[in-house]
């Protein structure tokens, strides 16, 4: 997926960061996916509950194993999304901070730790999340050919399964009409 080039630069700046590919057709509601690794292997799965009240979804490692819960909260005048741990505890909550036709930008409330900002063009699948300042990951559609899809790199020490439930969840947010 990288090229040489993007290796030996990253390589040059001490970067490690890890790849991720995502179906953006997949994450409609009631669907399950894959989110694959750079070698095209399924990391992750995404279990899309059908027929619940709200929206849910379970991130799952490659072996089945629940890491995280995905649930929309229900009478809120402001969109949000809260990520539980396997034991039903809050782990983030996330909320549009601000659409507009140039810029979107959401904020991700971390339970145990520094929040989260996301900026960019999340309709474009071109976005960054950041914690202070510092990038935590990018979402990319540039890194791949096929059409409906896009890359999320998560910088090296980050927490991978949060990284990638905060992806699916502004994704979902902002393609609330599938």
């Amino acid at each position: 997926m990288r090229s040489r080039r993007q290796e030996r630069r990253d390589h040059r700046h001490g970067r490690t960061a890890t790849r991720f590919q995502v179906r953006q057709r997949a994450l409609s509601l009631g669907d399950d996916f894959y989110i694959d690794d750079e070698h095209g292997n399924h990391a992750y799965r995404v279990d899309g509950k059908a027929l619940r009240v709200r929206q849910t979804m379970l991130l799952e490692d490659a072996d089945g194993n629940e890491l995280l819960k995905i649930q929309k909260r229900l009478l809120r005048i402001k969109d949000s999304m809260e990520i539980e741990g396997p034991d039903g505890s809050r782990v983030a909550l996330v909320k549009a901070a601000l659409i507009s036709p140039l810029r979107d930008r959401w904020e991700v409330k971390v339970e145990d730790g520094p929040d989260l900002h996301v900026t960019g063009n999340v309709v474009d699948h071109e976005y960054k999340v950041e914690r202070g300042g510092v990038l935590v990951a990018e979402i990319s559609r540039r890194w791949f050919r096929l059409r409906d899809t896009y890359g999320v790199e998560v910088e090296a020490g980050e927490d991978v399964p949060l990284v990638l439930a905060v992806t699916v969840v502004v994704d979902a947010m902002a393609h609330a009409d599938r």
